[in-house]
């Protein structure tokens, strides 16, 4: 009986409690990196009048200023805790034309910073008021600089109203939570551990802090590691791309995006794909083309917009369910589109002249019709094939203008049967917006040559994801053209290196229809669609999570007080910082998922090219140096995407290029010695030529020996032992063209096998060798030439120097 009294006495006196960590888990700020508000303090405290463009500056003599004093706080009082006054006491006024009465101003311009980004969770609030109603204590414990009277004012404006049980901030308590705060928190509440919860997105304050004490922890992370990698490489190439903006303070971008990926259920890794990355740009996107309508809207306009097809599939999507049916979806192509508007052959020329190669049958879908002399000339080329460059500067000879007025009056009319049938109103508009991802506006040029021809007075009116801007100095005075990643987000070297790659965002945006051929009765004929069934499916997958971000992603704003889009400079750094990560800094996931995608051309053939190959990358390296192979022509058509494939090192080297910020001096080749390497003739006879060895600035050395076909060389001898006796051989390549110049500067690389090689007086294991003597060869068989020069190319990484 004494028993069972005390067991109940002690059950009454267990007090269950829900506490909450304050930022980061009950609070989130609207900025990518808590350090937003650093940076945001420097536009409030006025720093940023005085001393402007400096905000990397101030934000990183703000986190010095922190470290210094709870380094000088733990020497002196046993703890790192601190106050923002103590903070501030360490901060350089001077360097900021300020003195020390500035202290109490740098305090309250921080503290206003974190009144206008800090936005109260929802999902937590819930929580919170849920355990309030069922009876839980609830409250507050956090490791921060903040008072607990901030603390207070920060979480009543962000939530007016709000009261608690408790409230505990470690500045005031000189420990933390990984310390002893949780346990004077559960003495000084009367709080029994079993029966409580600590909520927080800290792994070891919140979490191991909270286990070690007996309480019962709920996890609350920001973002999973893969997200948050994905985060931080963006980050890192808005402030390669966007130097001088404010890199932290994107009016919620981020945040949004985190919100909406915790709300997500778990799915496929394409759909993840879709929601996390893709769904920002193309949501971004959405609200820049709505700006345009609206630019180009007034008294009198009757505007329709259109998405180009394939391209603009999956934006018109994205549109179509954020803004009804008010848009359509337009299949033109560069191809349809230029013959249509041809009154003459040049427009013909243009288009074949970007062909790579091309046979007659080709030919014929394209034009749709096949003139003697041009049969005659595709009978001439070896194998019926040429290039586009070969018939375009031939086709003037071989076909008259006449058939061309004739051929492009037939597709003009059928096109405009189309347009009339596929835009409502068409002959009412005033105004046609073109939505597509881009790049130099050649549709809309074309089709503006087609209404003029035609007397149709409609003014054309672009909104490109990525523009070339300096192709739009020829739009018509009347209409107008306008990129959302602009040459005023980038510069036009970083666009250059975006639109190279652009080919895997192609890819992922078009429609699983093929590329329109033709028009018939208002209707659309298509090409024979070369593409996969699962690569198909792939796409689909992630264009379905583009538009479950698009979705979501209104309704979590609201609840957020978040406007991503508000500021439309910011939107497209943003934009164009996300895409060029998954475009230039892809991860492992990434790679896996999109490296086996193939790249339809669409100018009429039927070739499938591929994504990526780091083998190819590899080799240039070998061959011709990383600048040049920076530089390859497609394919592959994704070339970060086959650096990324060697290691995310050389997908970082690329993407330095593509910013202009990879200086020769440092990673290409300079000479560091000579050798002399043996050549042995069919006959016996052997000479030995003095060759140059260059180092590079990946550690690598590169000889080039170049051979003519009268020297007669069927084997190089390499004397390794001389000056690079251990080493990792990268590879042997070869080069072919009528001169030495031409035929090392050749992208056409052929790698030599390592089997094909002898290592005389080598032990070698893969990729790894090691001389036995001073003897040691690597011999290297000469096949025979095809043209007058053939350079072969040597590429080690040397482990030890060699004996001269």
């Amino acid at each position: 009986m004494t028993i069972a009294t005390a067991d109940a006495q002690r059950r009454a006196q267990i007090v269950s409690a829900w506490s909450f960590d304050v930022f980061d888990t009950f609070l989130l700020r609207a900025c990518t990196t808590p350090d937003g508000v650093f940076e945001r303090t420097y536009e409030l405290c006025g720093i940023s009048r005085t001393c402007p463009n400096i905000s990397a500056s101030f934000v990183q003599h703000r986190i010095q200023a922190e470290a210094r004093a709870r380094k000088t706080a733990k020497e002196k009082r046993g703890t790192s805790e601190i106050r923002i006054d103590e903070i501030y006491f360490y901060f350089p006024f001077r360097l900021f034309g300020l003195s020390r009465h500035h202290l109490n101003d740098l305090v309250e311009s921080e503290f206003a910073a974190e009144l206008e980004l800090c936005r109260a969770n929802p999902d937590m609030l819930r929580q919170y008021l849920d355990k309030k109603r069922a009876g839980h204590r609830v409250g507050f414990i956090s490791d921060t600089y903040w008072d607990s009277d901030r603390l207070a004012r920060l979480l009543r404006a962000c939530r007016p109203g709000l009261d608690w049980d408790f409230l505990y901030a470690s500045c005031e308590h000189g420990s933390g939570k990984s310390e002893a705060l949780f346990a004077k928190y559960l003495f000084e509440q009367g709080i029994d551990a079993g029966a409580s919860f600590h909520v927080g997105d800290n792994e070891t304050a919140d979490i191991k802090g909270a286990k070690r004490h007996g309480i019962r922890p709920r996890y609350y992370p920001q973002a999973t590691a893969q997200l948050a990698s994905r985060f931080q490489r963006e980050t890192t190439l808005f402030e390669l791309f966007c130097t001088g903006a404010p890199s932290r303070l994107d009016h919620g971008a981020r945040t949004l995006r985190r919100m909406v990926a915790a709300r997500g259920a778990e799915k496929s890794l394409p759909f993840h794909l879709g929601l996390t990355v893709l769904g920002p740009v193309m949501t971004a996107y959405d609200a820049f083309v709505a700006r345009r309508c609206e630019d180009v809207s007034g008294p009198g306009r009757q505007v329709a917009l259109g998405f180009l097809g394939r391209d603009g599939f999956l934006s018109h999507r994205v549109w179509q369910d954020l803004h009804g049916k008010t848009s359509a979806y337009l299949e033109i192509n560069r191809r349809v589109s230029l013959i249509a508007s041809a009154g003459t052959m040049q427009p013909i020329v243009d288009l074949l002249s970007k062909i790579f190669k091309i046979d007659g049958p080709t030919f014929g879908d394209i034009i749709k019709i096949m003139p003697p002399k041009v049969a005659a000339f595709f009978a001439g080329c070896p194998g019926g094939i040429a290039t586009g460059e070969e018939l375009a500067e031939a086709l003037p000879g071989l076909m008259d203008p006449p058939e061309i007025v004739a051929l492009a009056a037939g597709l003009r009319a059928r096109l405009l049967a189309y347009l009339r049938n596929a835009i409502p109103g068409f002959d009412e508009c005033t105004d046609l917006m073109l939505a597509d991802l881009g790049y130099s506006g050649s549709v809309q040029k074309a089709l503006r040559r087609v209404f003029d021809i035609e007397g149709i007075n409609i003014r054309l009116h672009g909104a490109y994801l990525i523009s070339l801007d300096d192709a739009f100095d020829d739009i018509a005075d009347q209409d107008s053209a306008e990129g959302f990643i602009s040459d005023l987000v980038v510069t036009p070297h970083v666009k250059r290196i975006l639109i190279r790659n652009v080919a895997l965002l192609e890819q992922i945006c078009c429609s699983a229809d093929e590329s329109v051929c033709d028009y018939h009765g208002g209707g659309v004929l298509r090409e024979i669609n070369p593409r996969p069934p699962e690569q198909i499916a792939l796409a689909a997958e992630i264009q379905a999570g583009v538009l479950a971000f698009a979705e979501s992603a209104k309704d979590v704003a609201l609840d957020f007080r978040l406007d991503p889009y508000a500021d439309p400079a910011v939107a497209a750094r943003w934009c164009a910082a996300t895409l060029a990560r998954l475009l230039l800094l892809p991860d492992h996931d990434e790679l896996t998922l999109l490296g086996g995608l193939k790249h339809d051309v669409n100018l009429g053939t039927h070739a499938l090219a591929p994504m990526i190959d780091g083998g190819f990358i590899r080799s240039q390296i070998t061959a011709r140096g990383l600048s040049a192979a920076c530089t390859a022509l497609a394919p592959p058509m994704w070339l970060a995407g086959s650096f990324a494939q060697l290691s995310p090192s050389h997908a970082y080297l690329y993407t330095l290029f593509g910013a202009n910020r990879l200086p020769a001096d440092v990673f290409e080749e300079r000479p560091c010695g000579q050798v002399q390497v043996g050549l042995f003739r069919g006959n016996g006879e052997a000479t030995l030529e003095t060759v140059t060895v260059h180092h590079n600035g990946l550690g690598e050395l590169r000889l080039r020996i170049p051979l003519s076909r009268s020297m007669a060389v069927t084997m190089i001898a390499l004397p390794l032992a001389t000056f690079a006796p251990d080493g990792l051989l990268h590879g042997v390549t070869v080069q072919q063209d009528d001169d030495v110049r031409d035929a090392a500067e050749s992208q056409d690389v052929t790698d030599l096998a390592l089997e094909s090689l002898i290592f005389a007086g080598l032990q070698r294991t893969g990729s790894h060798y090691r001389t036995e003597s001073e003897d040691s060869c690597l011999l290297i068989p000469v096949a025979p030439m095809t043209q007058d020069i053939a350079v072969y190319s040597v590429a080690i990484t040397p482990l030890r120097s060699g004996t001269k």
